[in-house]
Protein backbone atom coordinates (compact mmCIF):
# COMPACT_ATOMS: atom_id res chain seq x y z
CA UNK A 1 0.00 0.00 0.00
CA UNK A 2 1.47 3.35 -0.98
CA UNK A 3 1.79 6.20 1.45
CA UNK A 4 -0.73 8.31 -0.52
CA UNK A 5 -3.35 5.54 -0.44
CA UNK A 6 -2.74 5.03 3.28
CA UNK A 7 -3.17 8.78 3.95
CA UNK A 8 -6.44 8.95 1.97
CA UNK A 9 -7.75 5.85 3.75
CA UNK A 10 -6.91 7.31 7.16
CA UNK A 11 -8.65 10.59 6.26
CA UNK A 12 -11.81 8.80 5.12
CA UNK A 13 -11.88 6.69 8.29
CA UNK A 14 -11.46 9.87 10.33
CA UNK A 15 -14.44 11.49 8.58
CA UNK A 16 -16.54 8.37 9.11
CA UNK A 17 -15.66 8.08 12.81
CA UNK A 18 -16.21 11.75 13.63
CA UNK A 19 -19.29 12.19 11.45
CA UNK A 20 -17.72 15.18 9.72
CA UNK A 21 -19.28 16.64 6.60
CA UNK A 22 -17.08 16.87 3.55
CA UNK A 23 -17.77 20.21 1.82
CA UNK A 24 -18.94 19.75 -1.75
CA UNK A 25 -19.80 16.09 -1.16
CA UNK A 26 -22.61 16.45 1.34
CA UNK A 27 -24.83 19.43 0.58
CA UNK A 28 -27.36 18.89 3.34
CA UNK A 29 -26.76 19.98 6.90
CA UNK A 30 -25.28 17.39 9.17
CA UNK A 31 -26.63 16.65 12.62
CA UNK A 32 -23.92 18.85 14.09
CA UNK A 33 -24.90 21.81 16.22
CA UNK A 34 -26.85 24.30 14.08
CA UNK A 35 -25.60 27.82 13.62
CA UNK A 36 -27.25 30.79 15.28
CA UNK A 37 -26.09 34.18 14.03
CA UNK A 38 -26.69 37.45 15.86
CA UNK A 39 -28.15 40.39 13.96
CA UNK A 40 -24.99 42.43 14.42
CA UNK A 41 -23.03 39.72 12.63
CA UNK A 42 -25.48 39.08 9.81
CA UNK A 43 -26.86 42.58 9.29
CA UNK A 44 -29.77 43.53 7.09
CA UNK A 45 -31.59 40.72 5.33
CA UNK A 46 -30.95 40.59 1.59
CA UNK A 47 -33.86 41.05 -0.78
CA UNK A 48 -35.36 38.25 -2.85
CA UNK A 49 -33.37 38.20 -6.10
CA UNK A 50 -33.73 36.35 -9.39
CA UNK A 51 -37.11 34.84 -8.55
CA UNK A 52 -38.63 33.12 -11.58
CA UNK A 53 -42.10 32.53 -10.05
CA UNK A 54 -44.09 33.50 -6.98
CA UNK A 55 -46.72 31.12 -5.64
CA UNK A 56 -49.53 32.07 -3.23
CA UNK A 57 -48.52 35.74 -3.42
CA UNK A 58 -47.63 38.68 -5.55
CA UNK A 59 -43.86 39.35 -5.69
CA UNK A 60 -42.52 40.38 -2.28
CA UNK A 61 -39.46 42.31 -1.18
CA UNK A 62 -37.84 42.68 2.21
CA UNK A 63 -38.28 46.47 2.34
CA UNK A 64 -42.07 46.13 2.02
CA UNK A 65 -42.09 43.59 4.86
CA UNK A 66 -40.59 46.01 7.40
CA UNK A 67 -42.73 46.09 10.53
CA UNK A 68 -43.39 42.33 10.19
CA UNK A 69 -41.46 39.36 11.49
CA UNK A 70 -40.34 37.27 8.52
CA UNK A 71 -39.29 33.64 8.42
CA UNK A 72 -37.37 32.84 5.24
CA UNK A 73 -37.30 29.08 4.74
CA UNK A 74 -34.90 27.68 2.11
CA UNK A 75 -36.12 24.30 0.90
CA UNK A 76 -36.63 22.05 -2.07
CA UNK A 77 -39.35 19.46 -2.44
CA UNK A 78 -36.93 16.64 -3.27
CA UNK A 79 -35.04 16.99 0.02
CA UNK A 80 -36.25 14.61 2.76
CA UNK A 81 -34.96 16.90 5.51
CA UNK A 82 -36.86 19.82 3.98
CA UNK A 83 -40.07 17.81 3.75
CA UNK A 84 -39.64 16.85 7.42
CA UNK A 85 -39.56 20.54 8.42
CA UNK A 86 -42.58 21.61 6.36
CA UNK A 87 -45.25 20.63 8.93
CA UNK A 88 -43.46 22.76 11.53
CA UNK A 89 -43.18 25.74 9.17
CA UNK A 90 -46.85 25.50 8.10
CA UNK A 91 -47.94 25.18 11.77
CA UNK A 92 -45.87 28.24 12.71
CA UNK A 93 -47.44 30.17 9.85
CA UNK A 94 -50.96 29.16 10.90
CA UNK A 95 -50.23 30.09 14.52
CA UNK A 96 -48.74 33.56 13.94
CA UNK A 97 -49.84 34.80 10.49
CA UNK A 98 -52.60 36.95 12.02
CA UNK A 99 -50.15 38.41 14.58
CA UNK A 100 -47.60 39.74 12.07
CA UNK A 101 -45.54 36.76 10.91
CA UNK A 102 -44.82 36.41 7.21
CA UNK A 103 -43.34 33.12 6.04
CA UNK A 104 -41.59 33.11 2.69
CA UNK A 105 -40.51 29.74 1.37
CA UNK A 106 -37.60 30.03 -1.02
CA UNK A 107 -37.64 26.95 -3.23
CA UNK A 108 -34.09 26.57 -4.52
CA UNK A 109 -33.72 23.39 -6.58
CA UNK A 110 -30.90 20.95 -6.13
CA UNK A 111 -31.79 18.77 -9.15
CA UNK A 112 -33.04 19.68 -12.66
CA UNK A 113 -36.52 18.16 -12.16
CA UNK A 114 -37.05 20.50 -9.18
CA UNK A 115 -36.86 23.51 -11.52
CA UNK A 116 -40.32 22.81 -12.96
CA UNK A 117 -42.96 25.31 -11.80
CA UNK A 118 -45.69 22.69 -12.13
CA UNK A 119 -43.71 20.29 -9.91
CA UNK A 120 -43.27 23.02 -7.29
CA UNK A 121 -46.99 23.86 -7.48
CA UNK A 122 -47.86 20.17 -6.99
CA UNK A 123 -45.55 20.01 -3.96
CA UNK A 124 -47.23 23.08 -2.43
CA UNK A 125 -50.61 21.40 -2.81
CA UNK A 126 -49.32 18.05 -1.51
CA UNK A 127 -47.87 19.66 1.63
CA UNK A 128 -50.68 22.16 2.24
CA UNK A 129 -48.44 25.20 1.84
CA UNK A 130 -50.45 28.41 1.60
CA UNK A 131 -47.76 30.95 2.52
CA UNK A 132 -45.78 32.77 -0.20
CA UNK A 133 -43.16 30.71 -2.01
CA UNK A 134 -40.48 32.13 -4.30
CA UNK A 135 -38.99 29.89 -6.98
CA UNK A 136 -35.25 30.59 -6.93
CA UNK A 137 -34.12 28.48 -9.91
CA UNK A 138 -30.90 30.45 -10.45
CA UNK A 139 -29.96 30.43 -6.72
CA UNK A 140 -29.72 34.22 -6.64
CA UNK A 141 -31.59 34.59 -3.34
CA UNK A 142 -29.74 31.54 -2.00
CA UNK A 143 -26.45 33.27 -2.85
CA UNK A 144 -27.58 36.65 -1.50
CA UNK A 145 -28.14 34.98 1.90
CA UNK A 146 -24.87 33.05 1.51
CA UNK A 147 -26.93 29.97 2.30
CA UNK A 148 -25.31 26.56 1.99
CA UNK A 149 -27.85 23.97 3.16
CA UNK A 150 -31.35 22.62 2.71
CA UNK A 151 -33.33 23.27 4.81
CA UNK A 152 -32.33 26.56 6.38
CA UNK A 153 -34.42 29.11 8.25
CA UNK A 154 -33.70 32.79 8.78
CA UNK A 155 -35.82 34.91 11.14
CA UNK A 156 -35.87 38.60 10.28
CA UNK A 157 -37.06 41.16 12.82
CA UNK A 158 -39.36 44.12 12.18
CA UNK A 159 -36.36 46.29 11.29
CA UNK A 160 -35.18 43.95 8.54
CA UNK A 161 -32.28 42.41 10.51
CA UNK A 162 -31.53 38.69 10.59
CA UNK A 163 -31.74 37.73 14.26
CA UNK A 164 -31.75 33.93 14.00
CA UNK A 165 -30.37 31.37 11.57
CA UNK A 166 -30.74 27.60 11.67
CA UNK A 167 -29.63 24.93 9.26
CA UNK A 168 -31.16 21.46 9.15
CA UNK A 169 -34.02 19.91 11.07
CA UNK A 170 -34.98 20.60 14.67
CA UNK A 171 -34.97 23.52 17.09
CA UNK A 172 -38.69 23.98 16.38
CA UNK A 173 -39.48 25.17 19.92
CA UNK A 174 -36.64 27.69 19.79
CA UNK A 175 -37.85 29.01 16.44
CA UNK A 176 -41.39 29.33 17.86
CA UNK A 177 -40.12 31.15 20.97
CA UNK A 178 -38.02 33.52 18.84
CA UNK A 179 -40.99 34.41 16.64
CA UNK A 180 -43.29 34.78 19.68
CA UNK A 181 -40.79 37.04 21.45
CA UNK A 182 -40.42 39.27 18.38
CA UNK A 183 -44.22 39.46 18.03
CA UNK A 184 -44.70 39.92 21.78
CA UNK A 185 -47.07 36.96 21.61
CA UNK A 186 -47.44 34.15 24.10
CA UNK A 187 -46.81 30.71 22.65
Amino acid sequence: MTFKLLAVSAALIGFAVTGAVIPGVCDEASHAAPITVAAATQGTAPDFAGISNWFNSKPLNIADLRGKVVLVDFWTYGCVNCVNTLPHVTDLYAKYKDRGLVVVGVHTPEFPFERSASNVQAALKRHGITYPVAQDNDSKTWNAYRNQYWPAQYIIDQNGKIVFQHEGEGRYDEIDRTVAKLLNASS
